[in-house]
């Protein structure tokens, strides 16, 4: 679907930056030497490819400095107000990997606890507190007294109850709390009344003769339950993928075959294949609408089924939403939607999909001649894999590579109140001497250095580089189907005068000669997508300060730079492709690839992007007989397959899982498909221009082609 809105939006660009009345382009003249793919080239692009191999030694060199700074313990252990992690194997607090709050009502949100600016000491516990207590009550009890030293520091031999609390080594009360991102946070809950409860309680004793309300609490933990109710729906659903792993390893097994099956089938049976295709599409919407019908129907006597998914609001238990009858509705509107749209698409171009099935079966063709093709986006796979890998790592280290900052906390006027102090000597200091209620308290991760300045420019750095490497494998991959497939329309023997093995051939040939012109066109790419990045970010940063105009100029920027990357997309696509042909430079390649098209606007408008619509229904078919099997299988509706579905929470997450990953597998299969019809299109075109079918120069094309558009190769004169 998106596929063909990206389309939409290029073939709209093409036809609005294209003058009136302009000449678009001058076809390509005979050239009685040109046999395809030119293989005495030259570089092309060398100062872009410069650019790059020295930007990528950069990035090296940023990560080598990264992981030097950064330390990782920062994300995965909290740190108490010394700075020490809790929980650290090898240290004294390997037995303690619990951040305790000595007065969690002096916390804003946990916003505020999670970015270690809470203004109160912070201590690393074994377990979080499970009782109501109070220092004053505690002190007089030998056991209870024991157990509040658990939650205290050092040295409370021989101090009063008013020493104590003075001095800041112990908390004036300890409230029922449970753990979570390893902090313990006041077990809160509520009862039917809608009344708020800590440890079953609606009120505690705040240690200092107080008697307080749960509600006091709230302030302090907002939003704590919510984060407690989705680490257990994650826990959940965990669970359900240790318990359903293997089968939805079999189903994309599963749609791994069908996608290799459809594509061998559409080699022999590709006029048959689309039509049934396009039918059976067509029949599982109309089943999907039918049972939804049935849902709807059937929860029509069932109580509270009218509720709205409004007042419903969000639910963890996703199970939920599917006794709503709206539920069912919106279903059944959407996919009758997709219904009515295939239809009339069908009708207004069922005379332009025979020239569609024909170039399929072209592609066809030539996929069987370049079967190592259907394999090369595993190798595509690894790159991306490698490039996402290096930039979540450097991410984490860049962001962990800055030095604890202590700071000054009171609970009274104090001059020095948040400034930067040094806890090995403040008992000492002029700050303690001025203030002596404050301490110098753990803040957050900071520094003053020049590294720590830049930091920010270099997680830029880090993310640029990452959009520029992804782009440039994804480029390369491009590029060398596009000479493999290249090299097959244009050999007039096949496979004879084929390279012994294309794939490889072009793979080399588009390494040696344009990593510069594969470059130039991701950093044009990559600069898109980052200005798309800050948008976004600014947008996020303004949110709920902005007005209406600058929301507007906002959301028109973003909309024209979406529109702006879907068409360097397209040309770039276009452009690898005369490159990988021609092997000239990326913006003589651009360019007579741009007013190729513009030449041929109506075929690119009707033929190829029908071609994509029909590869498009193809993904969709094998998505939806996976995720129908999924479906049926693991809801348990089968009685056949009911002892033997695995018992899980949500039954969705691994039909989900393997609809997501049955979709991500057929992409890749018709991800090479789609390519190798762009490139044979686009040889198509070049062969229309280049030749009239005379004996001197005869269409390469397929005789098939050749029928569908009317055109036929001139005999020999005979002698």
């Amino acid at each position: 679907m998106w596929a063909d809105v990206e389309s939409l939006v290029s073939l709209l660009l093409l036809t609005l930056l294209e003058p009136q009345g302009s000449d678009p382009g001058e076809p390509k003249k005979y050239d009685p030497t040109f046999k395809g793919p030119i293989y005495n080239r030259g570089c092309t692009d060398i100062v872009c490819c410069i650019l790059f191999i020295i930007c990528i030694l950069g990035y090296v060199a940023v990560g080598i400095l990264a992981w030097s700074q950064g330390d990782p313990r920062k994300v995965i252990y909290p740190t108490d107000s010394r700075g020490q992690f809790c929980g650290q194997a090898g240290t004294p607090l390997e037995t303690k990997p619990l951040l305790f709050y000595f007065n969690i009502m002096k916390c804003a949100s946990p916003m505020v606890l999670l970015e270690f600016q809470c203004p109160t000491t912070q201590m690393c516990v074994e377990k979080c507190p499970d009782k109501f207590m109070t220092l004053l009550k505690a002190y007089t009890n030998k056991e209870d007294f024991k157990y509040y030293k658990n939650f205290c520091k050092e040295g409370l031999e021989g101090l009063t109850v008013t020493q104590i609390l003075s001095s800041g080594l112990c908390p004036a009360m300890l409230t029922p709390s449970k753990p979570f991102t390893r902090r313990c946070f006041p077990a809160l809950g509520q009862k039917k009344g809608g009344e708020i409860t800590v440890g079953n309680n609606s009120k505690f004793d705040d240690g200092e003769g107080n008697i307080r309300d749960a509600k006091d609490l709230v302030a302090g933990v907002k939003n704590a339950t919510v984060v407690i109710e989705a680490r257990q729906v994650a826990m959940k659903i965990f669970e359900d993928y240790t318990q359903s792993w293997y089968w939805i390893l079999i189903g994309l097994v599963i749609a791994m075959l069908i996608s290799l099956l459809f594509i061998v089938l559409l080699r022999f049976l590709a006029g048959i294949m689309v039509w049934v295709m396009i039918v059976m599409v067509i029949l599982v919407i109309g089943y999907g609408i039918f049972h939804c019908s049935m849902e709807y129907v059937s929860l029509k006597s069932e109580a509270g089924s009218n509720v709205t998914l409004k007042d419903l609001g969000f639910q963890t238990d996703f199970s939920v939403y599917l006794h709503i009858r709206q539920t069912w509705l919106a279903f059944i509107i959407i996919l009758a939607i997709v219904e009515v749209i295939i239809i009339l698409l069908l009708i207004f171009l069922r005379n332009r999909i025979l020239i569609a099935i024909a170039l399929i079966k072209e592609a066809s063709r030539a996929i069987g001649y370049v079967m190592s093709a259907l394999f090369y986006p595993l190798f595509t796979f690894a790159l991306l894999s490698i490039v996402i890998a290096y930039w979540a790592v450097t991410a984490v280290f860049l962001s962990t590579s800055n030095q604890p900052i202590y700071k000054v906390f009171n609970e009274t006027a104090c001059d020095h109140s948040r400034k930067i102090c040094e806890p090995a000597n403040f008992s000492t200091s002029s700050m303690k001497a001025e203030c002596p209620d404050s301490k110098c308290l753990f803040a957050f991760y900071g520094g003053e250095t020049v590294y720590h300045k830049y930091l920010i420019g270099l997680q830029f750095y880090n993310v640029f580089l990452f959009f520029w490497c992804a782009n440039f494998v994804t480029a390369l991959g491009q590029m060398t189907l596009a000479g493999a497939f290249a090299s097959y329309y244009w050999a007039l023997v096949k496979p004879d005068d084929m390279p012994a093995f294309p794939i490889f051939s072009s793979l080399g040939r588009s390494l040696r000669y344009h990593t510069g012109s594969l470059a130039f066109g991701s950093l044009i790419l990559s600069i898109i997508q980052i200005i798309r990045v800050l948008l976004e970010y600014i947008d996020h940063k303004l949110q709920g300060t902005q007005n209406k105009c600058t929301k507007f100029l906002l959301c028109c920027l973003k909309c024209c730079f979406w529109c702006l990357e879907k068409f360097i997309k397209f040309i770039n696509r276009n452009a690898y492709i005369m490159v990988a042909i021609y092997g000239k430079n990326f913006c003589t390649s651009a360019k007579d690839a741009f007013f190729l098209l513009m030449r041929n606007m109506i075929r690119v408008a009707v033929l190829d992007k029908v071609t994509d619509f029909l590869l498009f229904l193809g993904k969709l078919l094998i998505v939806g007989l996976v995720g129908i099997f999924a479906f049926f299988f693991f809801s348990g509706r089968v009685k056949a397959f009911e002892n033997t579905a695995p018992n899980l929470h949500y039954y969705w997450v691994p039909i989900l899982t393997v609809v997501v990953g049955s979709y991500l597998i057929a992409h890749g299969f018709f991800s090479v498909y789609a390519m190798c019809v762009d490139t044979l299109f686009l040889c198509f075109l070049e062969d229309l221009e280049r030749n009239d079918g005379s004996a001197e120069r005869p269409y390469l094309m397929s005789d098939r082609l050749l029928k569908v558009l009317n055109k036929k190769n001139k005999p020999e004169p005979a002698e």
